[in-house]
């Protein structure tokens, strides 16, 4: 089996997501659909329908994050130094804009653009890995070649 790479609060997200599942959603599912059960035909009982439902997403999204747990290779991006690499917190300024942005290079299943991080498998990441601060990395993206300048990597 493949091994994932997460980091330590990536694990702990997708744990504690497990724990609600298993001890809060779950239940109050079951509860919901002894309640429709007993509002008698099943057949034509939408809350019934609407809690099975429900009730198939929480048990697919269980057996998803236990495969991913069980298959955690947790790392601690605080031990590196140097060079980008998994875990990195890499502030990057586009050339032609000046916009600076900052992005942590994690594993793909807690990867989240909108909160700044950064699949590790992305165009973007990929070109910056192995590189150091003031370095420039060129990226082939939708909109054309766009061109980045490392401003510095941290570990935390």
């Amino acid at each position: 089996m493949e091994k994932i790479p997460l980091t330590r609060a990536g694990f702990t997200l997708l744990d504690d997501e497990l724990k609600q599942l298993k001890s809060v959603d779950r239940p109050a599912v079951i509860r919901a659909i002894a309640e429709a059960r007993e509002h008698g035909d099943l057949s034509e009982n939408a809350e019934y329908h609407a809690a099975r439902e429900k009730q198939s997403f929480i048990e697919g999204r269980v057996k998803e994050l236990e495969s991913i747990l069980s298959r955690a290779d947790v790392i601690d991006p605080s031990k590196f130094t140097g060079s980008v690499k998994f875990g990195a917190h890499v502030v990057v300024a586009d050339e032609d804009s000046g916009e600076e942005k900052t992005y942590q290079i994690v594993g793909e299943v807690e990867a989240d653009l909108e909160r700044g991080l950064l699949n590790i498998r992305s165009p973007l990441a990929r070109a910056m890995i192995g590189k150091d601060e003031g370095d420039t990395v060129e990226v082939r993206t939708p909109g054309g070649q766009k061109s980045y300048e490392i401003v510095s990597v941290r570990f935390i």
